[in-house]
This record gives structure tokens, sequence and C-alpha cells, in this order.
């Protein structure tokens, strides 16, 4: 599988007042988008995250984000390592995700842009 970049999942009590300093850390400007009940501002290579702890319990156990070519594939290659597919694949607005418990206990979501709109 091609994995083509990472982002950190970092769960923040106030989405705006958090946005404007990882705005300036990463020297670019935030992406929000909503993902159901959760606020999602996409900072560089930061998705902070705000909304009922209850789905950022959930949220917490996800280390991170792995942008990869093709979902399809990395489904292949995760169950040839023997990990656990705990969600998906499933369409999201930006493109293809699904969330692998690895044969460590690690969980880790994949996402692509296949199929996404743009």
């Amino acid at each position: 599988m091609d994995i083509l970049g990472t982002s950190l999942r970092v769960c923040v009590d106030d989405l705006d007042a958090a946005v404007p300093a990882y705005e300036r850390l990463a020297s670019t400007e935030a992406v929000r988008f909503t993902q159901g009940p959760v606020q999602v501002a996409a900072v560089g290579p930061f998705f902070l995250m705000s909304g009922p702890s209850e789905h950022l319990e959930i949220l917490r156990k996800i280390a991170a984000t792995l942008a990869v070519k093709d979902v399809a594939e990395a489904v292949a290659d995760l169950e040839a390592v023997g990990a656990q597919i705990v969600a998906g694949p499933k369409e999201t607005p930006i493109g293809r995700s699904v969330i692998a418990r690895h044969p460590d206990g690690s969980v880790f979501e994949y996402v692509d842009r296949q199929g996404a709109d743009g």
C-alpha cells in the first residue's frame, strides 16, 4: 500500500479557540467540516475535533489518519498482516475510509480520495 501522508488527531474542548494556534503552527488555514455531531478542523497535518464526550472518547482510540492511494489495496494489505477491520470501508464526503486494528492493538483510520468529488 502507498501511504501518502499522516494526520494527527487532536481532541479539543473549544475548536474556535484551538484553531488559530494550529493555523499559525502549520502556516495554513483550517478547512472545517462536520462528521456527525463532531466538528472538525483540518489544519495541515492536524485534525482538530470537538464534540460530545462520548463521541470523542471513541475518536481518541484512533491513533492517526493515514492517507493512502487506494483503501481497497490498504484493506487487502491490512488483512494480509492479520489486522481486524473495525469499520468500513465506507464512502465519505472526501473519499473512502476504513478503520483497522493492527495485530499489536493499535487503531488507525485509512482514507483515500477515490470517489470524492473534485
